[in-house]
Order: C-alpha cells, then structure tokens, then sequence
C-alpha cells in the first residue's frame, strides 16, 4: 500500500498519523495519488489502553463511559503524534495489525510512542510482554503511581453529553465567544463533530456562511467517489488533513435541526475561507450573515475562485452584463417613491427609474389554486397591501428630494408574460445610500422589505447583500413590520376621486378645517392633483384655484395624444419635482361640478399658484379677485409680463388692454350696487393709489405683528447675513426701529428698495437692515390691499397733481372709511370713500374743493353718481377754487398754455 512505498535498512515504514482511536491504536496514511492516500490501523504492540466510552449506536447500543485515563491516555498519544511523521513496523498480524510507533525519521532518535505511554502510567503492559524495557518503565510508573496506577484514577472519567436536547439555549450561553474545541471526525468539507472541553459536550457544526458539496459513504463506511457529489471527496480531504484531531476554536452562531453553525478557528487560517478560495465550497446565503468575522471575506474568497474556475466553478460564466464605470455610480436627486422598492432619481436633465437591489416590498398572496390572480376592482397596492404604505412612507420621508449616491450593481433582463403573469421590463437594480445609509438595508431592517434568495452561482444581486440578509435576520428576531404576527397593518383610505356624492359629503367639512396637510400623490398636470389628506384618511382630486395654467401633453383613454400648450410640458415636469410625494398644505375653497376640490396650496411655505404664475406657467384667473392672494397672484403676473417669461415672452399690452377696455364697458352697464366695508387708509402713493386694510383683520395684523417682533428678539438676525432678491418676501425694518414684513421690489449696491406688503408704503432701506423672513411668517397673505377713487382723475400739471396728492393724504390717511367697490378694470379695484357717517364722500368732496377732475365713464351703472360728481366740479369752476382758478383747464385754448385731459 501507499504507506509502505519507503521502507528504511530496519524493516520500519513511513507515514503521516492521520489519528487516534484511543490510547493503544493509530490511523496511518501515505503520500497522495492521484486522490485522498490509503490509509492502515496500526494497534501498539505489547500493551493494553483503556477504552474509551461510546454513544449510543441507531441499531440500540446504549451508551458507554470511559475507562479510567481512558481520555487522558487518548489526548497524550494525540499530542504527540498526530500530523507528525512517523516510522512504524508491523510485528504482528492477527485480528489486526500491531506494531511498534516510532515519532521522528531515524529510528536511532526517534520517539517510542509505546514507551512514552507506559511511562505515564496511561496505558498496562500485557502479561505476555517480554520486552523489559516496557516492563522496567510500567514498575516505575506503578512506583510514582502515575495514570491509570494513581489512587484517584476513577476519578479520571469523562461524563460526556452526546446529544443537545436544547440547541438554542447553548448558542445563546456562550454568546459568540470562543471555545475550545477538538474535531473528531469530519463528515464532509464543511460539517464536523467535535469535543467541546472542558465540558465534554459533542456536538455537529456546519461552517457557516459556506457549503462543500456532500459526501456518500461507502460499504467500507469510508466517502465513496462515485456516490458523492463532483469535488466531495477533495474537499473533505481538504479539510480532514487540516482539522481531524486538532485543537481548535469554535463560535456557536446559530443552531439548524439540531445541529449547531458556526465558525472554526485554527491558528493556521479559516477553513472555511480556505474551501471557498480553492473552490471546495460555495456561499451560502441563509448562514453566510451570521459569520461572527462577517462575511466579506467569504465573499471575496468565492469571487477569486470563480475568477480562476477553479473546481466547483470550472465551468463558471458571469452572468452579468457589464456596466461602464461612468454609468456604474452616479449621484442625483430623488423625485419618486415608487412603491416600496424603486425610485426615480434625477440626474441632470434625465430621469432614471431604478429599484432597490435584492429586495423584495410587501405582497399580497392573491392566486387562486390555479395560480390566477383574484384581486378585486378598485384594488390599489399601495393601502390595500399590508405594510407597502408603510415602506413607502419611510422611504418618502428619508430621500424624497434628497440627492442619494447610486450604484448600480446589475442589470435584471425583460421578461415575457408567463404562467398568467405580466411582462417584467428591464430593471436597473441599485445600491442606493444618503448620509451614510443604505436605504434597503434601513428599509429590511424595519420589516418592512424582504431580501431575495438566489442560487449559490447567481451573482446578480446587491453589493451589500450579506447587510441586507443580516439586517432581515434581525427584523425577523426582533418580529418587526412584517415579521410581526400580531399586528397586521390595515389602511382604510376613502377615495373620493370621481365620486360626486362622497365629494359632496366631505366638502362642507374640508371647506370649515382652512389649511390642511397633505401628500401629493400624482400630478397629472401643472393645475391638477391626486392628495391623500391623512387627518382625513381620504384621497381627493384637488385642482389649482385662481390661475389658468398651460396644458400639458395627455394620453386619452382611446389612446389617442393630445398635444399641450406651449411650455406646457415644461410646467408639468418643474410641478412634479416641486410637489410629487411631498407633504403640503391645502386650503379648499370650491368643488366644481365633477367632484373637484379647488383651492390653493402651499409647497415649503409657497403658494403654488402664485409661484407658477411668477415662472410665466399660469396666468391670473377672475375667481382670484375675490380671494385674499388677489393682489399677490397679480404681482407676480405683472412680474413675469415685465421679464417676458414662457407665455408672456411674446407680451406687448396692448391685447389685455383692449380687453380691459370690454370688461370695464360690460360692467358699467350693470345696476349698481352697494355694499359698504370698513377700511383703515394706511398710504396714498404719488400715483394717487390708495392701500387699506380690512377693519376685521385688524386683530390678525396685530398678531402678525406681535408674532413677527417676538421671533426676531428671540433669534435677532445677523446682519448682512440675508442676500435679497427681487420680489421675494423678507422681514425689513421701518424708521420707527421695528421689523415688518416686505417685498424686495430692487437691489441696487447696498440698498434695498422695498415695499411694505401689510401697509403698502415704500422704502430705501441699507441691506443690513432687512432680513430672512421665517416660513410660518410668509403664510399669511399681504394685509394691505390696493384701490383706485372711482370716477376722479388727477390734473396732468406737475403742480395741481401734488395739490390733488395733498388733499388725498389729508383725507386718507389713517382715517377709516366706509369702501364701496364701484367697478373694476382688470383686477384693479375702483372705489368710493365714505366718512363713518355716510354723510360725505370723499371723492366727491376732493372735486368740489378743485383738487381733483371727473374721469367720465359711460354705461347706467353710474350714471346717477357721475351727475353729481360733475356738478361738484361744475361749483368748484365757477368758485374757481384751486386747479381751476385760472379757469378751465380742461378747455381746448388751454392747450396753448401746457394744460390739456
């Protein structure tokens, strides 16, 4: 056999020991070829071990204990011979074969495995020796009464727990640490039994995070070559030569049907890591996150191995497609949750959708026995699968807006309708970290997302695979989201989408709650909304109020392609990324015939109708004369005409006034009506444009006020701090020392000019001396509204204009006065001013006293009150009271003179 094949002048063999039974026998084996060597037995001659105990056996053998030493005896001729070269000769062959055992390569120097044992006491010379030596050495040991000759030998017996009826309950008390540890037979490259000490515990651990390919045994009770799997018999080689009867470490991770998982350390390496790189064994996913080192180097062992093809992977092929570096990791901005398990990301100009690298969203099991789908109609995943609004929940807070670090770990091919499901496009399957944080692996470790399993060769899957795995494990402990079998998460949501009578049941109760938080969850055009209200539980249409906005290209239900307005499409794409999944607030005013719910939204603290009208998006529509952001919605029209921005890039004027012109003639022919509001004058502008504050928002201004002068002594601004731009709202401060809200209406150098929007007065002000204005200040719309004295006009002469200015402002000003809106003329409001009594209008007044002319206008409306506003003029001509005191201005001679209307 392969262990005779050098055989030295004195008749003595050479072989490696491969093991010890027990005290008294060895397993020998010879150099390899071509496979695993041959193996013989070799009892030692002339002596007798102890036995050592045995388990119980299938067939009904009950268990043995151990002789005295019987264990001691077993780990002395372990120690000194296993692993190590050894000379032996057979002098006997009867039921088996003795010999004598020699440790080293020279018989002259070499090491008497028999007579070391007999020295120790561990082992009795039989009666029929007759080798003195060994005989001399047993009286000596009897003598110093070592071994099995010690008083207490029979205290020397190993109580030995073959079976663990409690897996569990041993991982959890050792609790990952070390202990020591000695292989008593490997089954296969990967599974082992071994002798926990001191404790004498036996037990079968498999490697975790790794799988050799399984051995069959033979009728000689040895691995059979042709039974077992491809490369079995080299890896339990591999493994066997390298740990059967070695002192090892052991950590208990995890227990599997009663048998244990976990890692084995020997001073020369990781076993498990060596199988893996030679190609002996595969990753195992289950396991593999358990791995207490973690399992980076498994991973990087298996790649190597598949690199070179060697054994398991010979015939290994990358399945991957191959990805540019340039396309592989990328950074942009999130403006999508799509579900629980991809997102879009913008990234430049483009918009990528990718999805979640190995990881699965909820699911909802929904097939019948024969496998068809059984969902009902009006099914909607999102709140009618058990944990997806709760994944995309987390995932909307955590990114949405938010730029993320991308990389793509692989490509997952189209797939074609199959078996009754849908055709599967191509999936671009990420890696998708902010801050630090992968956002799969938070998303798995809430429960709230499940890890794909795949075969051991399949290497599409997430660079952080074995994270996400150890993070599901932890879910599934901890029984959270998912994994938690006592709450089942439930959403009840009231979809009032098209349906008029539930609209018309909510609206009343929408209508009295003001603003209202809630979630855009479509944006089917710059105008139009799908919002989930949570405070409500309810999903509604919600449409812009006050602005008229560009159509956007749609799809009909026919299938047909409605081409959009221009810059349409444009508005459509700035509306989604500003809004799409974000929380806002909503004010509902109106609901039109189809169940719509109309009103106006704040994004971030911005009224969007007013910013879309501002970007040259919209432009103001009627309904927003009668609100509150009238005069805010018509600045930022007047803003956008005067840059030509989008729809007003072609503006010149002179259409709108030619339908000002319609407008103002249609309603002055209407009947007159009165309905008188109380207003405080706070400025009269040197146009003669009059600002006033509503009597009832006194109190609301005065809190405003209180609100706005608290927040800046408790965070004084720093000064220079706040860059202003034109037409953005900010906190400036007036001559009197206090801070009011104002519009930035020019920056030149380092002053500011500026308009204060609850009073309308104007000022130049240093830039030091205005301020960021805090978001919940920005809500409340401008107080201060603007007016036109109805039927009077200013004289064109610089001198009778600031004569008429005059006598505005000492009429005006701080006064409060009863307003009657007479007319408008676009959305410029043009009024009549009533002393508290009723007894005096003011306009007229300013006309009697020669300070101000009649701006005829025709129609019935006003025809009565334009007869005594002319006769008012008529007595201040022949009075010839100021502007007409050189007589008639208005006569056409006086042209000559540089007067004329």
């Amino acid at each position: 056999m392969a262990a005779e094949q050098t055989q030295t002048p004195e008749q003595y063999f050479k072989g490696i020991v491969k093991s010890v039974l027990d005290g008294g026998a060895v397993v020998i084996r010879g150099p390899p070829r071509n496979g695993p060597p041959a193996e013989r037995v070799l009892a030692l001659t002339n002596v007798d071990a102890p036995r050592l105990g045995r388990r119980a056996t299938a067939s009904g053998a009950a268990a043995t204990e151990d002789e005295p030493c019987a264990w001691e005896a077993r780990e002395f001729l372990r120690k000194l011979v296993v692993g190590k070269s050894v000379l032996f000769r057979v002098v006997n062959s009867a039921n088996r074969e003795y010999g004598i055992l020699l440790v080293g390569d020279n018989p002259a120097n070499a090491v008497d495995a028999t007579l070391a044992l007999v020295e120790e006491g561990l082992v009795k010379c039989r009666d029929s020796c007759q080798d003195a030596t060994l005989n001399e050495a047993q009286e000596r040991a009897k003598t110093l009464k070592k071994g099995v000759w010690a008083d207490d030998a029979f205290d020397h017996i190993r109580k030995v727990t073959w079976d663990v009826e409690n897996t569990r309950e041993l991982v959890e008390r050792f609790k990952g640490k070390p202990i020591a540890g000695i292989v008593e037979h490997v089954r296969d490259g990967s599974t082992l039994r071994i002798m926990l000490i001191p404790d004498f515990i036996q037990i079968t651990l498999m490697l975790s995070g790794v799988r050799s390919p399984a051995t069959k045994l033979g009728p000689d009770g040895k691995p059979d070559a042709v039974q077992s799997d491809a490369f079995a018999i080299e890896a339990h080689y591999f493994t066997e030569s390298r740990l059967l009867q070695r002192e090892v470490e052991v950590i208990l991770e995890s227990s599997n049907n009663n048998n244990f998982v976990g890692s084995v350390l020997h001073p020369n390496g990781n076993i498990a890591e060596a199988l893996l790189k030679e190609g002996m064994a595969k990753c195992v996913d289950w396991s593999i996150a358990k791995v207490t080192a973690g399992p980076e180097k498994y991973r990087a062992a298996e790649k190597s191995a598949k690199e070179r093809k060697v054994r398991l992977w010979k015939n290994y092929t990358a399945q991957a497609p191959k990805i540019a570096d340039k396309d592989r990791e990328f950074t942009g901005k999130v403006v999508e949750i799509v579900n629980g398990d991809a997102i879009v990301v913008k990234v430049g100009k483009d918009f990528k959708k990718i999805h979640l690298a190995s990881i699965k969203p909820p699911k909802l099991e929904d097939k019948d026995e024969a496998g068809n789908r059984t969902r009902q109609k009006g099914f909607r995943p999102l709140y009618d699968i058990p944990f997806m609004f709760e994944a995309r929940e987390f995932l909307r807070k955590k990114v949405i807006g938010h730029n993320v670090q991308v990389t793509v770990d692989y490509i997952q091919p189209a797939r074609a309708a199959q078996g009754g499901e849908p055709d599967f496009p191509e999936k671009t399957c990420c890696t998708v970290v902010i801050g630090g944080v992968n956002i799969a692996e938070a998303l798995v470790s809430k429960g709230l997302a499940t890890c794909v399993r795949y075969a051991a060769d399949n290497d599409q899957r997430s660079s952080k695979y074995d994270e996400l795995m150890q993070a599901e494990d932890k879910a599934i402990k901890s029984g959270k989201g998912m994994h938690d079998k006592k709450n089942k998460s439930n959403h009840k949501v009231n979809d009032m989408t098209g349906n008029l009578t539930k609209c018309k049941t909510f609206f009343p109760s929408l209508q009295r709650a003001g603003k209202l938080t809630g979630v855009v969850e479509f944006v089917a055009s710059g105008s139009r909304f799908r919002v989930y209200i949570p405070r409500e539980t309810c999903i509604m249409t919600f449409l812009l109020g006050g602005i008229s906005c560009v159509r956007s290209t749609r799809t009909m239900p026919s299938g047909d392609v409605q081409k959009g307005e221009p810059y349409g499409d444009e508005c459509l794409l700035h509306v989604k990324e500003m809004t799409m999944q974000r929380e806002v607030e909503i004010e509902v005013d109106s609901m039109d015939k189809a169940g719509n719910f109309i009103g106006y939204m704040w994004v971030d603290g911005k009224n969007l109708s007013q910013h879309l009208v501002q970007e040259g998006f919209a432009s103001m529509h009627f309904t927003a004369e009668k609100s509150q952001w009238a005069n805010m919605i018509k600045n930022a029209e007047d803003s956008a005409k005067s840059a030509k921005k989008r729809i007003w890039a072609n503006y010149s004027g002179e259409e709108e006034k030619g339908v000002a012109e319609e407008e103002e003639t249609k309603t002055l022919n209407e009947e007159r009506k009165v309905s008188y509001e109380q207003i405080l004058v706070s400025e009269v502008t040197e146009e003669g444009k009059i600002y006033g504050c509503s009597v009832k928002d006194g109190p609301a201004l005065e809190k405003l006020m209180d609100n706005l002068r608290e927040e800046f002594r408790n965070n004084p601004p720093l000064a220079g701090a706040y860059q202003p731009r034109k037409n953005e709202l900010c906190a400036a401060k007036f001559v009197d020392g206090e801070w009011y809200r104002a519009r930035v209406e020019k920056v030149a150098g380092s002053d500011v000019a500026v308009q204060y929007v609850d009073y309308g007065n104007r000022a130049t002000v240093p830039k030091v001396k205005v301020a960021s204005l805090p978001s919940t200040l920005q809500q409340a719309p401008a107080f201060a509204r603007s007016y036109n004295l109805a039927l009077v006009t200013l004289p064109e002469d610089e001198e009778y204009r600031s004569m008429g200015i005059q006598g505005l402002k000492e009429d005006l000003l701080d006064q409060t006065l009863n307003m009657n809106v007479e007319y408008r003329i676009g959305t410029e409001a043009y009024v009549t001013l009533i002393t508290p009594d009723k007894k005096m209008d003011i306009g007229k007044g300013l006309v009697e006293d020669g300070l101000l002319m009649i701006d005829r206008k025709g129609g019935r409306k006003l025809a009565s009150l334009q007869k005594e506003y002319v006769e008012a003029m008529e007595k201040a001509k022949k009075a010839h009271l100021n502007i007409w005191r050189y007589g008639d201005i208005t006569a056409d001679d006086a042209k000559e003179f540089g007067f004329g209307k």
